[in-house]
């Protein structure tokens, strides 16, 4: 009995160590990448450095000095701080007032809205760019931060009520009615019990919003409106690449460069993210 625990064990911790290795060597492939000169890059595969990863002359820091030296990039730093960091506070705080009330606040068609929102989760971004974009067009906010902060959170929305809505839920309804026995209003109870005891689930939120809103390039573009003025990040280093696709090997060295700030984030964050993940699994 023990030997087949063990054996079974050893046969998971393989497959375990291969996927492991499937999920990292193409990173891996990309960073060395990244610090190889251009002819290198046409010339042979990024393995061939591992024949002799010691010989340091094979690798340069010429690529992130051309990604990080290019005109505007500054700019775009700044854009996609002032643009991650707003269309990810908007959708958590409105999910977390949905949420609750949808958790916790009996009302007629509570749960034909829940069922709406949670359905919104499958209707595709694509057939809304057009309708959306033209409503902002009459409304003069197209290629603006605050078309492009409304537009991420509209989009975030649903899956953030969603997520909130299961840990609320799993929060006991004694603790609240409690609280509303001992003379507490609803904005108290909110405030003081829900907000505090569902902070891994808004961390584990955030996370997933802001990493979103950072790498986002397709929502960009098309609500950018032609006003490069706002343009983040993504849309700075995708420009790097010409019309034919050369000089492609920058963009090994400009994803790290943009990688900075969402591994900050996910680290800074990372001893709430299982929690959040695992946040209404278990009722009560």
């Amino acid at each position: 009995m023990n030997l087949r625990k063990t054996s079974s064990r050893i046969f998971l911790n393989i497959i375990i160590l291969l996927f492991m290795l499937i999920w990292v060597l193409p990173t891996l492939g990309l960073l060395i990448t990244s610090f190889r000169p251009e002819e290198a890059v046409s010339n042979s595969g990024w393995w061939t450095v591992l024949n002799n990863p010691l010989k340091f002359t094979q690798f340069t820091l010429e690529n992130y000095k051309q990604v990080l030296g290019s005109a505007g990039m500054d700019t775009a730093f700044r854009n996609s701080f002032f643009i991650a960091i707003m269309g990810t506070l908007l959708p958590v705080m409105a999910a977390a007032f949905a949420a609750f009330s949808l958790a916790k606040i009996e009302f007629k068609g509570r749960g034909l809205a829940y069922a709406l929102i949670v359905g919104l989760l499958v209707v595709p971004l694509q057939l809304t760019f057009i309708p959306i974009l033209k409503i902002f067009n009459i409304l003069g906010i197209a290629g603006t931060f605050p078309g492009l902060w409304l537009v991420h959170t509209g989009y975030g929305l649903p899956f953030a009520v969603f997520m909130l809505h299961n840990f609320f839920v799993s929060l006991p309804d004694d603790l609240f009615e409690a609280a509303y026995i001992d003379g507490a209003s609803m904005w108290t109870v909110f405030y003081r019990l829900a907000l505090p005891l569902s902070i891994p689930a808004l961390a584990s939120l955030i996370i997933f919003q802001f990493l979103w809103v950072w790498n986002d390039l397709l929502v960009a573009l098309i609500y950018l409106g032609g006003n490069r003025s706002v343009a983040p990040l993504t849309v700075r280093l995708s420009s790097l690449v010409g019309s034919y696709g050369q000089d492609w090997h920058l963009l090994t060295a400009a994803a790290f460069v943009s990688m900075i700030v969402p591994l900050i984030i996910f680290f800074s964050l990372q001893r709430y993210f299982v929690r959040g993940i695992l946040a209404g699994s278990v009722k009560g």
